[in-house]
């Protein structure tokens, strides 16, 4: 199911907290909308739920000339909310109320629940799961729809290492089986880079950037988004530029700069040099079995290449 988006504009208390001149959502791809907190991207993900009244005429879904401002979805809030009972009856209640045929609903129920990793829970208090389990029966509620467009906000949140793990590996599979079209709000670039093919980075209630997440990556735009996207933002005469992560070296070259070295962190088969250039935080890792300099001296780092900025706030 694709979406289109155009001139959507949410406002709360008289701030704007979402402005987008245009947005396009594939049919059939899972796109991330990544950013850090705050920056609206929970926001756009209940206006394609319907949820913000004002901008459903800003959306349509479906394909140009047989348009709908309308669509089924598949909705998982970052914090899962249980009725009272089992698992199955919450489970069973959006398949319920979309008028699937009890039968088809308990077929659905089982598959979904087997593939998601709950089966075992399907009979447990809903309301008495742990953070893992409720986010996986969260994810599952959702999935079960096979909804046109799926939604899902911050689906690894709150969960230990363990726990997180195991869903990000599961989920590009789950996707694929349950849904079609995919929108996933995070905050985490590893988990948006995993998840999804496309990527539309949201920074003060705006779309800085969006396309494939190969293109995105290669080109960020100004100096907030490429430090969302992991780079390194650091001074030139010509202006900031941006340096991949790695992509800083011990040496003399151009473009180079000073470190000065604040102190040297073991990471076990390898040392970080971590300090600042012209006040900017620098992370950057010796090669193994490379000797590194002392605290409080001042070394000399170049980069194999980097991405020219333009100054931060644009559209």
């Amino acid at each position: 199911m694709q979406a289109r988006i155009s001139a959507l504009r949410v406002a709360r208390g008289g701030r704007v907290v979402l402005d987008v001149d245009e947005l396009e959502l594939p049919s059939g791809s899972t796109t991330a909308v990544f950013g850090p907190n705050g920056s609206g991207k929970t926001t756009l993900l209940r206006a394609l739920a319907g949820l913000e009244p004002a901008a459903r005429r800003a959306i349509a879904f479906g394909e140009p000339g047989a348009s709908s401002d309308r669509v089924s979805v598949g909705l998982a809030f970052q914090r899962p909310v249980f009725l009272r009972g089992s698992v199955r009856a919450n489970l069973g209640l959006g398949l319920e109320l979309r008028g699937v045929v009890p039968v088809e609903r308990a077929a659905r129920i089982v598959e979904v629940a087997r593939e998601c990793g709950v089966a075992h829970l399907l009979e447990r208090n809903a309301r008495e799961l742990s953070a893992g389990e409720a986010q996986r029966v969260n994810l599952a509620r959702a999935l079960a729809l096979r909804a046109p467009l799926t939604l899902l906000d911050e689906p690894l949140a709150g969960l230990d290492h363990g726990a997180r793990t195991a869903l990000l590996f599961d989920l590009p599979r789950l996707l694929g089986t349950f849904a079609t079209t995919t929108v996933v709000v995070t905050h985490d670039r590893e988990e948006a880079f995993r998840l999804a093919e496309r990527l539309v980075v949201v920074v003060n209630g705006r779309v800085r950037t969006a396309g494939a997440k190969a293109e995105v990556y290669r080109r960020p735009p100004d100096t907030e988004t490429a430090t969302l996207l992991g780079y390194t933002v650091l001074p030139t005469p010509a202006g900031d530029v941006a340096v991949p992560p790695g992509g800083l070296r011990v040496g003399c070259g151009t473009p180079g700069w000073t470190l000065r070295i604040e102190r040297v962190a073991d990471l076990g088969n390898h040392e970080h040099l971590l300090g600042t250039i012209a006040g900017h935080a620098v992370d950057l890792r010796l090669p193994r079995g490379a000797i590194a300099p002392a605290a409080g001296t001042d070394v000399e780092v170049n980069a194999a290449e980097c991405v020219a900025l333009r100054a931060s706030g644009g559209n």
